[in-house]
């Protein structure tokens, strides 16, 4: 299972008894720094590549948060993926662009 899919990450590091959103940008810079496309939302931030290395990422993504200070934190993904087809984030958004 190494197919192209699609992942939406979203992170909510606690620090101080709130959700910061500093370490929420360290974590879309990871993101950034991957190498996969990618597309940051309001609300999360969708993912395009091989499942296993987003797998990857997501344990970079938790790795950094808690060496920002983190103490809890809350991760919600979707993932999108097809046993006919590469999925890509271009055919869900490209037509509003």
């Amino acid at each position: 299972m190494n197919q192209i899919v699609n992942v939406a990450i979203q992170v909510l590091p606690q620090k101080g008894g709130e959700i910061s959103y500093a370490i929420v940008d360290k974590a879309i810079e990871i993101i950034k720094e991957s190498g996969f496309k990618y597309q940051v939302c309001p609300f999360e931030t969708v993912v395009e590549g091989e499942f296993k290395a987003i797998m990857k990422l997501i344990e970079d993504i938790h790795q950094v948060c808690y060496n920002e200070g983190t103490i809890s934190m809350l991760t919600y993904i979707k993932i999108e993926s097809s046993s006919i087809k590469e999925v890509d984030i271009e055919d869900k958004i490209g037509k509003y662009r």
